[in-house]
């Protein structure tokens, strides 16, 4: 059991749940213990496109951190909240309610390089603590600026131009590191009111889509009836952006034990080397030279 189970994440419950679920399901499976691991922390409050990494893919659970994210996610203007989503207390409120057209205006805004400041409760440290456990502890938290990119932000919905919004919702393609919840403050602040996060999906993340995911009741259902191995995408689908690189023999027993292999015909950059269907490694060209990055004990 070496690769990828794509969970469609459900409100309520964090990351590391879903990993325990799925350490549940593998052991009513029967199948042999293995290392799980999630590629990128969805909140409680949010849903959608959970990575979950077995076996010698947990090698790569850190390029899932790395990569680009997709959300859809609802905006209700009015008010604003301590942790910038329906799970905080108000602080903040306005009678003013954004246009069609003045939404549209400002999204262009938030498109392209952007800094933002992560939301007080947040996983990120400060002083060795998380940023959470001291906003809860009614501590204040002031979290450093950060360049995230805004590939694309777009909003659904057809209405006229001059239609005034309670609430709108937004897609947005994402670099790593971004902050929805901020996100969407900024954008009501720049629309001279205040909003916070009623809805919050991932569509996407990394190469994996919500097309891919299977929810946890099915996952259950599978694992009941010994059927896990299906709906395991293998170890090389979080590798389908990198080139493969196909090894003789001699040269996969040569990167195995770690030796750098010379000679290599090839760009640089990262290859995902294949000893015929078998993983062997995601390694790195470089002057005509191939070294191990991620060796696989396959």
């Amino acid at each position: 059991m070496h690769g990828w189970l794509i969970i469609d994440k459900p409100v309520g419950l964090g990351s590391t749940q879903v990993v325990s679920a799925v350490k549940r399901a593998l052991r009513t499976a029967g199948a042999a213990k293995v290392k799980v691991g999630h590629g990128g922390t969805l909140d409680p409050l949010a849903s959608g496109v959970l990575p979950i990494a077995l076996g010698e893919a947990t090698k790569l659970a850190g390029r899932m951190l790395d990569s680009d994210k997709v959300y859809v996610f609802t905006l209700s203007f009015g008010t604003e909240t301590t942790t910038l989503d329906a799970e905080g207390e108000v602080i903040a409120t306005s009678d003013v309610r954004p246009t069609v057209a003045k939404v549209d205006t400002v999204l262009p805004r938030f498109t392209g390089p952007i800094a933002q400041v992560p939301p007080a409760y947040s996983a990120l440290k400060v002083d060795g603590k998380r940023a959470y456990d001291r906003a809860r502890a009614g501590e204040e938290v002031v979290l450093a600026s950060r360049n995230v990119t805004i590939h694309s932000l777009t909003r659904e919905g057809d209405d006229a131009a001059d239609t005034s919004l309670d609430q709108v919702t937004l897609v947005a393609h994402v670099s790593k590191g971004t902050y929805i919840r901020s996100l969407a403050r900024d954008i009501a602040q720049s629309l001279g009111t205040v909003a916070h996060v009623t809805w919050l999906h991932r569509v996407k993340a990394g190469p994996f889509a919500l097309q891919q995911a299977i929810t946890l009741d099915n996952l259950d259902a599978a694992a009941k009836a010994s059927a896990l191995e299906p709906l395991l995408l293998p170890l090389r689908a979080g590798l389908d952006d990198i080139p493969a690189f196909p090894l003789t023999p001699d040269q996969a027993g040569a990167l195995r034990q770690g030796r750098v292999l010379d000679g290599i015909a090839a760009d640089d950059g990262l290859v995902f080397a294949l000893s015929g269907d078998t993983p062997v490694a995601l390694a790195e060209v470089e002057a005509n030279q191939l070294r191990v990055v991620r060796g696989f004990n396959l």
